[in-house]
């Protein structure tokens, strides 16, 4: 960690946000949402089994030296604990106690949940939708479209509104994600009509009073954003950036196991990446 900066102490928890590619973590002031130290990345081991990724999650606890809670998102459906889905990484996944298998791995306390929900409860509590009621949906677009749902600060788990059927014969993330603007080439003007007719239809369906774009098409914002019509509700690109899930998971495991106290350090910006 960076050094610290008088004798005050803040609780710290470590989060881990798991992704297809890499897997990547910081000690997370549970207070103010900051980091307390420059994130660590290692790649998703593949193919990305569970005693492969409990292996690369050891490690990266391992740098730290940390002893304490631990807070980690998965890309899936992550029910009791319980993984329903693998969106990215190996299909063993599915129906698997990943949140013991995981607990098991690092020898610690260990709270998960779905990669896209951590990040919504992140901007929420310290980013875009700070203290704001009613109804915020995060969409996180990348490979696929995550969704988090929070209304007056409670989190709906699990929505999954990236896989709602959408235009017609195919879903939501097939059609709009970063992706799939990737994939045919699209120019921004052309994603943002794509977009806007999905935001459109989730408009309809849960009338939300905010929408957050995260994920890295987000940091572009300023590109398609500001192509979006008819809607009844303003869409704000995430403020913590790629570190909202590392956050989120830190919050959503202080609320469960408390955190460890260590010595104040700066605060690190969000990372850009």
């Amino acid at each position: 960690m960076k050094e610290a900066s008088g004798n005050t102490m803040v609780k710290a928890v470590l989060g881990i946000d798991i992704g297809g590619t890499g897997i990547k973590g910081a000690p997370v002031n549970v207070a103010t949402g900051e980091l307390l130290a420059e994130r660590v990345r290692l790649d998703t081991p593949q193919p990305a089994t569970p005693a492969a990724v409990g292996a690369t999650v050891r490690q990266l606890v391992t740098s730290f030296g940390w002893q304490g809670p631990v807070g980690c998102t998965f890309p899936a459906i992550v029910h009791n604990g319980v993984t329903l889905s693998a969106a990215n990484v190996d299909k063993s996944w599915i129906e698997a106690p990943a949140e013991r298998i995981l607990a098991e791995a690092v020898g610690l306390p260990l709270k998960l949940l779905n990669d896209a929900d951590a990040a919504g409860l992140a901007e929420v509590m310290f980013g875009a939708a700070k203290g704001r009621n009613g109804k915020v949906l995060m969409l996180t677009l990348g490979t696929g479209i995550g969704s988090a749902l929070i209304v007056d600060g409670n989190l709906i788990s699990n929505t999954e509104f990236g896989h709602l059927v959408f235009p017609k014969d195919t879903i939501a993330e097939k059609y709009c994600s970063a992706k799939v603007k990737d994939d045919l080439g699209l120019k921004y003007k052309q994603y943002a009509e794509r977009l806007n007719g999905y935001l459109k239809h989730l408009q309809l369906l849960l009338s939300p009073d905010l929408v957050i774009i995260g994920g890295g098409i987000s940091k572009k914002h300023e590109k398609f954003i500001p192509e979006l019509v008819g809607l009844r509700f303003p869409v704000v690109p995430a403020a913590l950036k790629n570190d909202a899930g590392i956050v989120g998971a830190a919050i959503e495991a202080a609320k469960l196991y408390g955190g460890v106290m260590v010595p104040y350090v700066a605060p690190l910006p969000p990372s850009q990446d």
